[in-house]
C-alpha cells in the first residue's frame, strides 16, 4: 500500500494519527486551562489528545499540542478577531496550506482568510470545538472514500 501511495501522489505517506495526551500534554493543557482565553471544551480536549496530524488529506489538517498552544499564548500568537473585535483568540492548528485555525474563548473556531497573522481576516467555521471536530471527520471520511480532501 506504502507504494501505491507514493506512486499515486508522488511522495510517500506521512504522519496520520490522533495522538492521545501524555503527561507532558495534559501540565501545559493544565496551564492552558488557567487563561480566560480558553474555553472549556478545548481545556478538556487537550487534556485528552496531545495532538492530530493528518499530513496525507489534501495539504493536511493539524491540530496543534496544547504545549505549542501555550507557547503562543505568551508571544503573538494571541490574534484578535478582527478590527471591529477585539477578542483575543488561540491558534490551534492550521489547514497545511498556509491558513490558520483560531478558537475564541467563547469555543467558536475561525480560519484565516490569508496566511498571515499580523491583521488576520477570520472567517468562522464552527460554533463550537465539538462542531469543528465533526467536520473535520467527515472530510477525513470523504477523503478515505473518493480521495477529495474538501476545503476546511
Amino acid at each position: 500500500m506504502t507504494g501505491e501511495f507514493e506512486r499515486q501522489h508522488g511522495f510517500p505517506p506521512g504522519v496520520n494519527e490522533v495522538r492521545a495526551a501524555g503527561s507532558d500534554d495534559q501540565t501545559a493543557a493544565h496551564a492552558l486551562a488557567q487563561s480566560s482565553i480558553i474555553s472549556a471544551d478545548l481545556a478538556t480536549f487537550y487534556g485528552s489528545i496531545g495532538d492530530v496530524t493528518w499530513e496525507d488529506v489534501g495539504n493536511g489538517y493539524f491540530l496543534d499540542p496544547a504545549s505549542d498552544v501555550l507557547l503562543r499564548l505568551h508571544e503573538p500568537g494571541v490574534v484578535d478577531v478582527g478590527a471591529d473585535q477585539k477578542i483575543h483568540c488561540l491558534v490551534i492548528g492550521s489547514n497545511g496550506g498556509g491558513l490558520a485555525y483560531v478558537a475564541t474563548p467563547d469555543g467558536s473556531v475561525h480560519r484565516t482568510r490569508t496566511a498571515s497573522l499580523d491583521e488576520p481576516e477570520l472567517g468562522k467555521v464552527a460554533d463550537d470545538l465539538r462542531q469543528f471536530l465533526e467536520l473535520l471527520e467527515r472530510y477525513l471520511t470523504r477523503f478515505v472514500a473518493d480521495g477529495e480532501p474538501g476545503s476546511l
